[in-house]
């Protein structure tokens, strides 16, 4: 049936929604896709619930061609299997959390890597039931603490996750390979431009991850590359370390010397004084010769919070990001003045690595940059006011707790694997997928008998795609200044049909095309609206973002309709009787 936009349930904004910050929100919301219910919650219109559907689709083809099969879960569940595997707790704030009229405690939930879990240890007992792969679409819930972007990041969403069931960890892989491959024929027909990159698997768990991202300069991930093929989220970069000095070497160093280093408070003033006071023979101090030492709190999901020092060379700044994906689930607060009195250790702008530690008095956990490796000499404090301590050498005047990968990654760096120099560029997360192990069967006591009829713990993977967030994702890579220009193979519809004038005559001939159309399997969209000006219609036309235009107007006195290309802007006149095969084609 044609859908007629006189009867359509939409509204169509002229201005941007105040709280919109990136291109998909401001239009989704103008063109009627989608309507704000609360912060980070949308409801779905009838234009963007069909967009929503086709993704769907298409996510469902390709995981049923890959072999998986398709079930559903509650989104309301049980807190016990989320204690067992401890993620009532490591969710923290982010999960939602409710009581039933009995006051038994429960969940929204977030993923279903739990309930998976027990429902294959449920049905299967034998290694001849594996390999297995599940998977559903379904709204999921997490409690944003700063929900923004639309779709982009919001608290209700729509995700396919699936996951793998396998005796061995060779099986395993190649169900992970099946996965990642399906993923790729699902983001090629959405239309998307996406790298894949290598991911950190965080509190996921797991020994390998990789994440699909739809390159944004607005993303929210950062992620780099290089000319020879590298490519990893940021946070997963791993630093090219120097090699370190052995024994012999470093005894050979100068010694550590304190000196005066009064109203140095930055990084900056301390190498100015450091090259008028104390030059170096071989060539000035730079900001890379110092290391700088930084506070924070790291708080557990269990409310619990420890004191920590990062050290890390002082021509880099601390990249919070990085630093809360390598000590996950634990998440990051800021050291505040108040903090530093209740610690006296930490001398304030001076804080060298010779009093941290936890084998130090102050038990103050200290990590370094993989750049500090035995044998490096660096400028930093020396735990007294006004104080810095000269060619401290680690290996021989400090040790750390070990090292963290914390400091940013800078355009220009080495790619980890010596294929050049890194770019660094932004996009969307869309998927990510993880090769899990045996972390959630362990947890849950998901075994099988082997061919030996040996109780095994079965191994999984864990795989997920953002359904609703591919929807804005595919504005943010397919738009402009008129509007969306939506991808053929996830529109809401073929063909926009626009009728203008005034004439009985043009809105019969196109109510008439638009049968047609319908009729050879062309979905339309009629404007068939009498007493709006062409202006408007074309204008809605281009917000909406149809990829082919039909307008019929004053051209068929001659016989001809005007078809226009959404996205390239071609305009043709096509003879009206011509023109339904020819769209048909299409």
């Amino acid at each position: 049936m044609v859908t007629r936009m006189s009867r359509l349930f939409l509204r169509t904004l002229r201005e941007d929604p105040a709280d919109a910050e990136v291109p998909s929100h401001r239009l989704l919301v103008r063109a009627g896709y989608v309507r704000r219910a609360a912060p980070g919650i949308y409801s779905w219109l009838p234009l963007g619930l069909r967009v929503l559907r086709k993704i769907e689709t298409i996510v469902r083809e390709e995981m049923d061609r890959m072999g998986a099969q398709e079930v559903s879960f509650p989104a309301l569940l049980p807190k016990e299997p989320y204690e067992a595997t401890g993620r009532w707790v490591e969710y923290g704030d982010n999960l939602f959390r409710l009581q039933d009229r009995r006051g038994t405690d429960m969940l929204l939930g977030p993923t279903h890597e739990e309930m998976f879990t027990l429902l294959v240890k449920d049905l299967y007992s034998s290694y001849k039931d594996l390999p297995l792969s599940i998977y559903q679409i379904q709204t999921k819930y997490r409690d944003e603490a700063r929900p923004r972007a639309g779709l982009l990041r919001g608290r209700e969403f729509v995700m396919k996750d699936s996951y793998s069931f396998d005796v061995t960890d060779d099986g395993l892989r190649r169900s992970y390979a099946d996965h990642r491959e399906a993923y790729i024929r699902i983001f090629d027909r959405l239309g998307l431009d996406y790298v894949i990159v290598q991911a950190v698997s965080g509190a996921m768990g797991g020994s390998a991850s990789e994440e699909f991202l739809a390159t944004a300069t607005n993303g929210e991930d950062t992620y780099v590359r290089s000319p020879g093929g590298y490519a990893a989220n940021v946070e997963a970069v791993t630093t090219v370390a120097p090699a370190p000095l052995d024994d012999a070497a470093i005894a050979a160093l100068p010694a550590a010397h304190v000196e005066d280093t009064p109203d140095t408070p930055t990084i900056e003033s301390l190498v100015a004084l450091a090259n008028e006071r104390f030059p170096r023979a071989d060539r000035p101090w730079t900001a890379a010769d110092t290391l700088k030492n930084v506070v924070v709190w790291v708080r557990q999901p269990d409310g619990s919070r420890e004191v920590l020092v990062v050290g890390i060379p002082g021509d880099r700044e601390l990249d919070l990001k990085r630093l809360e994906a390598q000590l996950a689930p634990g998440e990051i607060d800021a050291f505040e003045d108040a903090d530093f009195a209740k610690h006296p250790a930490l001398v304030r702008g001076y804080i060298g690595p010779e009093a941290l530690g936890e084998e130090s008095e102050s038990g103050i956990r200290f990590l370094t940059d993989p750049r500090v490796v035995a044998g490096t000499a660096w400028l930093t404090g020396a735990n007294q006011p006004g104080k810095h301590v000269f060619d401290l050498v680690c290996g021989r005047d400090f040790t750390a707790d070990g090292t963290v990968e914390a400091a940013e990654v800078r355009p220009g760096d080495p790619a980890p694997d010596g294929s050049g120099p890194l770019e660094l560029a932004r996009g969307i997360e869309m998927g990510h997928i993880f090769q899990l192990g045996r972390k959630y069967a362990e947890a849950l006591g998901l075994q099988v008998l082997d061919e030996n009829g040996k109780l095994v713990t079965v191994t999984m993977g864990s795989y997920g795609v953002g359904v609703s967030r591919a929807v804005a994702a595919i504005v943010e890579n397919s738009h402009d200044e008129a509007g969306i220009v939506w991808p053929a193979e996830v529109a809401p519809y073929d063909v926009h049909l626009v009728a203008t004038g005034k004439d009985a005559e043009i809105f019969d001939a196109a109510a008439s095309l638009a049968e047609e159309l319908e009729a050879a399997g062309v979905e339309v969209l009629y404007d068939d609206r009498p007493k709006v000006s062409p202006g408007v219609k074309f204008k809605d036309a281009e917000l909406i973002g149809v990829p082919t235009i039909v307008v019929v107007g004053r051209g068929l006195a001659e016989g001809v309709v005007e078809v226009k290309d959404r996205l390239t802007g071609v305009r043709e006149n096509v003879p009206l009787d011509d023109v339904v095969a020819q769209l048909a084609a299409r």
